[in-house]
């Protein structure tokens, strides 16, 4: 497969600041670095283009770099390069595990004054692992594993927590030829309910924007709708688990929605604010209805074509 190099040099200078910074940045960017002055990262484009932006950087403040794109290297293999991603994000992610013991030690024993410090301390860690996860790109089991861990201790904090409810299952065959019905200014929840429409029940589906259905449409994310908000879950949630969509990236999908229609802190991922802060900036646009549509489908199905190439 291919990789994208960094080689770089940076003037002698009794200061190490630049050094060090660099390294950070790397580090954060999730490089490896099978050698000295070597750093490596899938060849994706966002990796290629943070690499390009670092070497401008670098040349810069005088130094000398260079970013190529490598199909192969010379005794070693694919498979140990991605290895040796994993052993660096399992190394990460076992930071957050120690800390994580810690947390789940201590859940059981809470009074309500050091509830409020546990959340901000649960918080951190959240925000530490979707930080990890964003250049986690190979997927490590580990990190998946400490999501479900963090997933389970804020579902345990939730405050009045709700029973889990059974959504009755729907044949897509059967919704082939329906019209569709949402409240009018549709926001993230049934603009990515609209997109799972077209996307896996039927691509021409009409959906009309009212108040009220007519005869024979299903509803939506509305008042008495046909799939709406059950127990826990959003609209989007809701028609997920309906159809029985178990393609990879849409649980991703919807605890995204989720936490932007019901914030209530059970999911943090690194995309949600700026899908917030897209979402808002249609409203405030005060697009029309059906160009809130159009943006919705295309801004969904760029995040579903992203998270089931990662695997979700």
């Amino acid at each position: 497969m291919p990789w994208t190099v960094l080689t770089y040099s940076l003037p002698s200078t009794p200061r190490s600041s630049p050094r060090v910074a660099l390294w950070r940045r790397l580090r954060r960017l999730g490089a490896v670095s099978p050698t000295g002055g070597v750093h490596i990262l899938p060849a994706e484009e966002e990796c290629i283009e943070a690499l390009q932006w670092l070497a401008q950087e670098i040349r810069q403040a005088q130094g000398e770099a260079l970013v190529m794109r490598v199909e192969q290297f010379d005794g070693l293999t694919d498979a140990q390069l991605i290895e040796r991603f994993q052993q660096a994000r399992a190394e990460e992610y076992g930071e957050i595990e120690t800390q994580l013991v810690a947390l789940e030690q201590a859940a059981n024993t809470l009074t309500d004054e050091e509830r409020a410090n546990f959340q901000d301390s649960l918080d951190k860690l959240r925000r530490r692992h979707a930080d990890i996860k964003r250049v986690d790109y190979f997927s490590s089991p580990t990190g998946e594993r400490i999501a479900a861990r963090l997933a389970a201790l804020q579902q345990s904090l939730v405050a009045n927590q709700r029973t889990v409810v059974d959504v009755p299952t729907a044949a897509v065959a059967e919704y082939q030829n329906k019209r569709w019905v949402t409240r009018p200014r549709p926001h993230v929840d049934r603009l990515a309910c609209a997109w799972l429409i077209r996307r896996f029940i039927n691509p021409n589906a009409v959906i009309r924007y009212a108040l009220e259905p007519e005869p024979g449409e299903i509803s939506f994310d509305m008042s008495n709708a046909h799939f709406g908000h059950q127990g826990q879950f959003c609209t989007f949630e809701t028609m997920v688990r309906a159809f029985q969509l178990v393609e990879p990236g849409l649980q991703t999908m919807a605890e995204i929605v989720h936490e932007i229609d019901l914030r209530d802190g059970q999911y943090t991922h690194p995309e949600l604010a700026g899908v917030d802060a897209i979402l808002k900036g249609w409203l405030i646009a005060a697009f029309s209805d059906a160009e809130l549509e159009a943006h919705g489908l295309a801004l969904f199905e760029g995040l579903y074509t992203m998270f089931s190439k990662k695997g979700g």
